[in-house]
């Protein structure tokens, strides 16, 4: 039985902090170098992350199921992760919007193209004695670069305030190392049987019903979870300072990143669907916290509890999802996971946008937190902790 992890997930997640690092470190400047810069509407800035997010969780399914029809999960990876180093690159030199959205989608297809793969390498390493824990110190690496990134472009920032192209190519450097990392990195095959020759939506349809009731449980949470572009505009709206939001996001990043492997240790102990349910009834406070909170105190306070949240469910929900199916179609499994989360998600953000807009800000939480405990109803009727890991 294995009680650590492996190698393979350190340096898996050596790879996933690098390139998290450079992703997080264009993320800040990425709309401010698109509008006055190259000198695009804004409207356009919609249109790119709209189009680059939709295509993403559409190609999350479809190429964790090709990793699982061809049993190659290494080179979907590569693959993935050299698009999102050299989209980098593409922004840094681009004078136009249209190659900036070229590189933008390039990100988003790498991240489409890698992610179910990735996750199938993380179950292919590990059983049900430290599942948890290995999708948690994945996640806990992943969380670290979100925490570095920021910090990063804002020194970055401090220096050139007005080369905002320099930042975005030294931004790229991360993700090269990232990449040169992953070549360490071994493959993971599995021992291929009849299901692995079955059509890609005949192969969606066979998954187990425990699987598929995880599936609406996430749609149904995902559907109030919209983008924490609302909870940095709540603070910023109750009179905080942009730096003092920016370091409260990184403090929501650093509490996941830290929490993320005790978290799944919990999990592996006491069992995975408790850790994930009690995340859920976390995350619907922290949203109700922000709906009624006016305090900058209680802003950190929130976004202290909000990565607590993150590092019960992130990691958790795939560890889950690892207990139920078989090996050989994890691929398509964990796509599909990200396709649903994040095409819901997308789905919360205009929710949530229409809400603020037309009610008030505190409606757009008090539908996140209500969506969270109507998940958690519906799993908690359905799952019983004897019958999930």
């Amino acid at each position: 039985m294995k009680k650590r992890a492996p190698k393979q997930v350190y340096i898996l997640g050596l790879v996933s902090l690098f390139n998290d690092i450079s992703s997080e470190m264009l993320y800040p400047i990425l709309p401010v170098f698109l509008t006055q810069v190259i000198g695009a509407p804004v409207y356009i800035l919609g249109i790119m992350e709209g189009v680059a997010e939709g295509m993403s969780s559409f190609l999350k399914t479809f190429f964790g199921y090709l990793s699982d029809k061809l049993n190659k999960r290494k080179s979907f990876v590569l693959v993935g992760y050299a698009l999102s180093c050299l989209s980098k690159f593409i922004i840094a030199f681009s004078n136009v919007w249209a190659v900036v959205f070229t590189g933008r989608v390039a990100d988003k297809l790498g991240k489409g193209v890698r992610t179910g793969a990735r996750d199938a390498m993380l179950l292919g390493y590990s059983d049900e004695s430290n599942r948890g824990y290995v999708f948690g110190l994945h996640r806990s690496f992943d969380s670290a670069g979100a925490v570095v990134g920021p910090i990063i472009a804002v020194l970055l920032l401090s220096l050139w305030r007005e080369d905002l192209r320099n930042i975005i190519l030294i931004a790229a450097f991360p993700g090269l190392i990232g990449l040169l990392l992953f070549f360490f990195v071994k493959e993971v095959k599995v021992e291929k049987s009849e299901t692995t020759k079955l059509r890609f939506w005949a192969s969606v349809k066979s998954f187990p019903k425990n699987f598929k009731i995880l599936l609406i449980g996430l749609a149904l949470f995902s559907l109030g979870n919209s983008s924490d572009t609302f909870l940095i505009l709540k603070s910023k709206n109750i009179g905080m300072s942009l730096t003092l939001v920016i370091l409260a996001y990184v403090l929501y990043n650093f509490v996941y990143s830290a929490f993320s492997v005790p978290a799944g240790k919990i999990a592996d102990k006491i069992g995975k669907t408790k850790v994930f349910l009690g995340g859920l009834i976390l995350y619907a406070l922290v949203y109700i916290g922000f709906a009624v909170n006016k305090s900058l105190w209680g802003v950190f306070l929130l976004f202290f509890i909000y990565g607590f949240y993150i590092a019960m469910t992130d990691g958790i929900s795939k560890a889950i999802a690892g207990s139920i199916v078989d090996k050989e179609r994890a691929g398509t499994a964990y796509g599909l996971m990200q396709t649903v989360i994040g095409l819901s998600t997308l789905l919360a953000s205009v929710i949530g946008g229409f809400l603020w807009t037309l009610i008030g800000p505190y409606a757009t939480f008090y539908f996140g937190s209500a969506c969270a405990i109507l998940a958690f109803f519906f799993l908690i009727v359905y799952f019983r902790t004897k019958e999930m890991a």
